[in-house]
């Protein structure tokens, strides 16, 4: 849809504007602009509404009531009370996901502009911009109420689907709608409140009432029940002074016991305790002798261990002198040795000389018996030529195979392709890229495989083409789905979608996007009206796809909105849309049922089910049979290059073989030539060495010299043995010496412990009474603890009873002080108080409980009475305020609606219905007559006719426009149904109220105006039309041309 021009319209006189409108002639508040984009009928829209009064005009269809719920759903209204869809979801364009509505308001100055955004998409998520800056929808709401802005105001704003719910309005309604529109805004406030304390006051009242009932009859029992009440308290009194004996008497045998125990027990303890005491001093002085002469002990086992020590160094000393003495008888005895061989080595070298002599002699004869080796030229200058003959024969071999084997490659390939592609006609796949492909995407077949070949691309998973995927029902589900979504991509992530769409362009193939998000589908649910009448499917339940396919399917087809029939389903088609089914098939034919609306009526179609297209293929067998005899020729191919290559590889490998024949040649003439070479430097090595050896015979020591130095070794070394003996000699003596020492030492220690074994004896036995004397106290201890626990308990028992106080002794003193006169006196006062005996047990109880009732329910009362008295108070302060104010607005209401009325040869008149103290049922009523002969009647679906009751409607929202202060009224169609007298009369008062001062801006949306009508210069004409032909007229129209340029673009 092209955008509408700006309206025209003529300047107001500046003179007579209050101060509240700008130059621009707008007022705060005022709608400037409103810009749609994919929202119901509409991909784009922008239009700019005029200050006063708006008439926005078109055809049914239109879009008129697209523009109403823009201005609704921009300014934070509920989809609900438009009454069209219950989410807003279903106001973005069909085909689309997401679009957005934009309102701009008048600010303080013409160039303060408040701009609220709202962007919707199908998953039902809104997001709110605020001047551009994303708020939350709190914000905006909060922006919209200093204006005063009510879209949820019937008064205020009047959609077409909810124009017969004003007259359904009760008088309670209206005044509340009424309220929020005009007058001063604490009236509503004003208004709750006194309906609140009302409602506090007249429960006030009923419970006053019951609890004044209620306190007269409890005062009246407790009198008759005084006497009693005395003698129970008699009798109590005596039980209570049983009761505090039988405190006491726990505490008497508590003294008691405690007594015994200081007089007896802790006596016995101390007498044990003194005599452990003195039987431990005793036994600590037997142990003083002891102790010296252990530590006399000590000192000779110190002593001895010092000798032993010295012992054990002086056996180290003895050994190690022992073995240097060893060691030199070792190396003596080797000296001679050495002298020995001496003289054997000097015999048999002068044998070794002659020997030395005489092989070097056979060496250099052999060496100069060997005859020179010729090396063969000639013939290894034909081996190396033969050599590189057969390597080019070779090399110019394998050059041929490995271009027949490229060829083979080639051919190969060739043939796997043209396999691939009869496999490809051949499957169900190719088979639906070709359908698709001849019912008009011409590259589908390409851009299918780029997404194949460019799957590592992406993100996520894509699918599609949408048709190749397995589904039931084909016939169902193409003629149900849109072309377009058959042949569409579908990515799951935006990035994914955008990299698509740039590539599926140059194959003119859409991309849909699934952002992951599932549809809440409603659940499959046939019922048995259902199923009597043929229904047993939906259109969504038949077909198999994955998650993101079937998604958008659904989204976009609406296949959960169309159910599967049998023929018996087409017998009874009328029946089946009154239980709420508007879309079903039948084996041959598809229904569907709309609501108009407007008027309400439902209508009918059934289309022709055609045969299924797109799933069934139509290849052409002949490009099926070329492509098979290219792949026998290309085979036939392949078997000829494979022989040829095998010839190759034969004649390669008897080249192969020559060459290995040749080479084995030249390395046998080779060897023999590295033979000869080597033997030839083995034998002069053989004489070089002899050489050598001969020399190192001639230059080894002299024997003599050798024999000497020998001799004065054996010397040095007996002199080295004849110290160590006298070392050895010193050493002796002093071990014997120590030896003596470590034996009377030892001797005395043992003296010293046979004493100290005597005295231990005697002190083991002061130990012995010393630990009896102990045990004695400490079974006196665990005698006193044991009555001490007694005693603790008997205390814990007394205080379980009764805990001790200043006041309960002087109450025990008076009290017999013996166990049996205490016992005695307990059986005699509980003898009296049981002689005593009543009718009523808990007489006592109940008068007791009934006065603290008495009390608690007289303190409410008076709370109830002050605060009834606080609430009337507050009652009259508020109606006071409240009252005096609505009555005046009423009766202003009143004047302006009567007036109208008057003016077009009727009557009506709006009243308050007061009800005293029941504000809650307050109203205004509008009774209006429109015969002579009639009389004023209360407005409603009853009594006046569809084209009256619009009427009236229309005219007591003009009767608001004086008082009212908010910024705009929205009213849709309420022309509908008059008669044109009526419809004349009506548009002549809209124009005369939108003509004054300070009337609010308003939208009236019509379908038709009637001819001749009376227009000022506060009206504005919003022209909104569409069809195929309508964007060059809406150009020229925008540019602001005269109407016969705009019929000229129109005829091009």
């Amino acid at each position: 849809m092209a955008a509408p021009r700006a309206a025209k319209r003529a300047k107001l006189d500046r003179g007579a504007a209050p101060p509240q409108r700008g130059e621009d002639d707008y007022v705060l508040g005022n709608i400037v602009e409103i810009e749609l984009c994919n929202f119901m009928t509409y991909d784009r829209l922008v239009c700019r509404p005029g200050p006063r009064l708006n008439l926005v005009v078109g055809p049914n269809g239109s879009g008129k009531s697209s523009l109403v719920c823009a201005i609704a759903l921009g300014l934070a209204g509920d989809p609900n009370i438009l009454g069209r869809a219950s989410s807003v979801g279903a106001f973005v364009k069909r085909g689309e996901v997401a679009g957005h509505v934009k309102i701009s308001l008048r600010g303080d100055t013409p160039d303060d502009m408040i701009c609220i955004t709202r962007k919707i998409d199908t998953k039902n998520k809104s997001e709110w911009l605020l001047n551009g800056a994303t708020v939350p929808r709190k914000e905006v709401i909060d922006a919209i109420k200093k204006f005063n802005i009510q879209v949820n105001n019937l008064t205020q704003f009047l959609p077409q689907d909810r124009v017969s719910e004003f007259a359904k309005l009760s008088p309670i309604q209206l005044l509340e709608e009424t309220e929020k529109a005009i007058g001063d805004p604490d009236l509503p406030v004003q208004h709750r409140q006194l309906v609140e304390r009302s409602k506090e006051l007249k429960a006030l009242e009923v419970a006053l009432k019951q609890k004044e009932q209620t306190l007269n009859n409890l005062k009246a029992l407790n009198a008759q029940q005084e006497k009693d009440v005395e003698r129970v308290r008699l009798r109590d009194n005596l039980l209570r002074k049983a009761e505090l004996m039988k405190k006491k008497l726990p505490w008497l045998k508590f003294d008691m016991m405690r007594k015994e125990f200081r007089e007896v027990i802790e006596e016995q303890e101390k007498i044990a305790k003194k005599k452990m005491e003195e039987a431990a001093r005793i036994w600590e002085d037997s142990k003083g002798p002891i102790e010296e002469l252990k530590k006399h002990r000590a000192t000779y086992t110190s002593n001895i261990k010092k000798i032993s020590k010295q012992v054990n160094e002086n056996t180290t000393k003895r050994q190690k002198v022992m073995e240097d003495e060893l060691q030199l008888n070792a190396e003596l005895r080797a000296a001679f040795d050495d002298i020995d061989h001496l003289k054997k080595q000097e015999k048999s070298r002068q044998q070794r000389i002659l020997k030395a002599k005489e092989d070097f002699a056979a060496a250099e004869k052999e060496l100069k018996d060997l005859q020179p080796y010729e090396l063969p030229r000639d013939e290894m200058a034909q081996l190396t030529e033969q050599i590189a003959r057969v390597n080019v024969e070779i090399k110019n071999l394998k050059a041929e195979r490995n271009g027949v084997e490229s060829q083979l490659a080639r051919e190969e390939e060739r043939m796997r392709k043209c396999s691939d592609r009869l496999k490809e006609m051949e499957s169900k796949n190719s088979k639906l890229l070709q359908r698709l492909r001849t019912t008009g995407a011409d590259n589908i077949t390409e851009a299918y495989y780029w997404v194949q070949e460019n799957k590592k691309k992406f993100r996520r998973e894509v699918y599609g083409p949408v048709l190749l995927e397995d589904k039931l029902h084909a016939t169902y589900l193409e003629n149900h789905v849109p072309n377009y979504i058959w042949k569409s991509f579908i990515t799951q992530d935006a990035s994914d979608r955008d990299y698509m769409a740039r590539q599926m362009k140059k194959y003119g193939i859409p991309v849909l996007n699934y952002a992951g998000e599932r549809i809440r589908t409603r659940p499959l649910n046939i019922t048995p009206e259902m199923k009597q009448l043929g229904i047993y499917s939906r259109l969504d339940q038949e077909f198999n796809a994955p998650d993101a396919v079937k998604e958008v399917l659904i989204s976009q087809a609406f296949l959960d909105d169309s159910y599967i029939g049998t023929d018996e389903t087409h017998r009874r088609a009328d029946e089946v849309s009154k239980i709420g089914i508007s879309d079903f098939w039948t084996p041959d034919n598809h229904y569907r049922w709309s609501k108009s609306r407007y008027g309400g009526h439902i209508s009918g179609f059934v289309d022709t089910v055609h045969p299924s297209r797109l799933f069934v293929s139509n290849l052409d067998v002949s490009d099926i049979e070329n492509l098979q005899l290219q792949k026998e020729q290309h085979k036939k191919n392949i078997e000829g290059m494979n022989e040829a290559i095998t010839k190759f590889r034969k004649k390669q490998r008897q080249l192969e073989d020559e060459e290995a024949n040749i080479l084995k040649q030249k390395e046998e003439i080779i060897n023999t030539m590295r033979f000869e070479k080597k033997r030839r430097e083995e034998l002069q090595s053989r004489v070089d060495m002899r050489r050598r050896m001969l020399e190192d015979l001639f230059q080894e020591d002299d024997v003599e010299s050798s024999t000497r130095k020998l001799v004065d070794q054996v010397a040095k070394l007996n002199d080295k043995r004849f110290q160590t003996m006298i070392k050895l000699k010193d050493l002796l003596t002093e071990a014997v010496a120590l030896k003596w020492s470590h034996t009377e030492k030892h001797m005395a220690s043992i003296e010293l412990d046979a004493k100290i074994w005597e005295m231990e004896k005697g002190v083991k036995k002061f130990e012995k009474d010393a630990n009896h004397a102990a045990r004695e106290y400490e079974d006196r201890k665990r005698i006193t603890q044991e009555h001490m626990r007694k005693l603790a308990l008997a205390k814990q028992h007394a205080e379980s009873i009764a805990m001790l106080t200043e006041d309960l002794n002087k109450e025990f003193d008076v009290m017999p002080r013996t166990i049996e006169e205490l016992e005695a006196a307990i059986q005699d006062t509980e003898s009296e108080a049981n002689s005593m005996l009543f009718l009523n047990q808990n007489v006592l109880q109940e008068y007791q409980n009934r006065q603290r009732e008495i009390e608690s329910i007289s303190n409410k009362l008076k709370d109830d009475k002050d605060q009834y008295e606080m609430c009337c108070s507050e009652i009259e302060s508020v109606k006071g305020k409240w009252l005096p104010t609505l009555r005046t607005l009423v009766s202003k209401i009143n004047d302006t609606f009567s007036r109208n009325f008057q003016e077009m040869a009727v009557a009506g008149e709006v009243s308050l219905d007061e009800h005293g103290l029941d504000f809650d049922h307050y109203g205004i009523l509008i009774k209006v007559k429109f015969r002579q002969t009639s009389q004023l009647q209360v407005l409603s679906a009853h009594h006046q006719s569809g084209g009256e009751r619009s009427v009236s409607t229309i005219l007591y929202l003009v009767s608001l426009q004086d008082l009212t202060n908010c910024p705009f009224r929205v009213v849709d169609e309420i022309n509908q149904g008059m008669d044109p007298i009526n419809e004349r009369k009506m548009f002549q008062q809209l124009v005369r109220a939108a003509s004054q001062i300070n009337t609010p801006q308003c939208f009236l949306l019509t379908p038709k105006l009637l001819p001749d009508l009376e227009y000022s210069g506060a009206c504005s004409i919003l022209n909104i039309m569409n069809g195929p032909w309508i964007e060059e007229p809406a150009k020229v129209w925008s540019a602001g041309d005269c109407w016969r340029m705009v019929m000229s673009a129109g005829g091009r």
